[in-house]
């Protein structure tokens, strides 16, 4: 059997009068509707995986604070670090003071304590007032 000519000019062009043109989004959503198979097995999309962090909250602060100042991904990213770890101190710290009086519950006088302990004086002072008002705000709308 002869081999077919690859030459473009031998074959009639294709009229597009008829049709309108598809955008790639809709290219891409008749992708998602029909899964290729492959092997006679289904392939599901995977979704990506979910990432917590604090950067919504950071920046309604900053918008609070400085309503024109913005932020860099680095910079967020060194503050979202920061809170981590901010966290995980004060809850390892309230966890062993749970331990030493034999409960199973970490309450806000744990916390509270922990705070004292982990941040240094003018500052932990405020943070245990802003965390007090908090607490009060909390109890208040139950």
């Amino acid at each position: 059997m002869p081999a077919k000519p690859n030459s473009v000019a031998s074959k009639a062009p294709v009229s597009k009068a008829a049709k309108a043109p598809v955008s790639s989004v809709g290219q891409q959503r008749a992708a998602r509707k029909a899964p290729s198979k492959e092997d006679g097995d289904m392939k599901k999309k995977r979704k990506k995986a979910r990432r917590e962090t604090y950067s919504s909250y950071i920046y309604k602060v900053l918008r609070q604070v400085h309503p024109d100042t913005g932020i860099s991904n680095k910079g967020m990213g060194v503050l979202n670090s920061f809170v981590n770890d901010l966290f995980e101190r004060i809850a390892t710290e309230a966890s062993k003071l749970a331990s030493y009086t034999k409960k199973s519950t970490i309450s806000s006088r744990e916390i509270q304590t922990a705070v004292r302990l982990i941040l240094p004086g003018e500052l932990a002072k405020h943070a245990i007032s802003e965390g007090t008002k908090s607490v009060t705000k909390f109890s208040a709308a139950r």
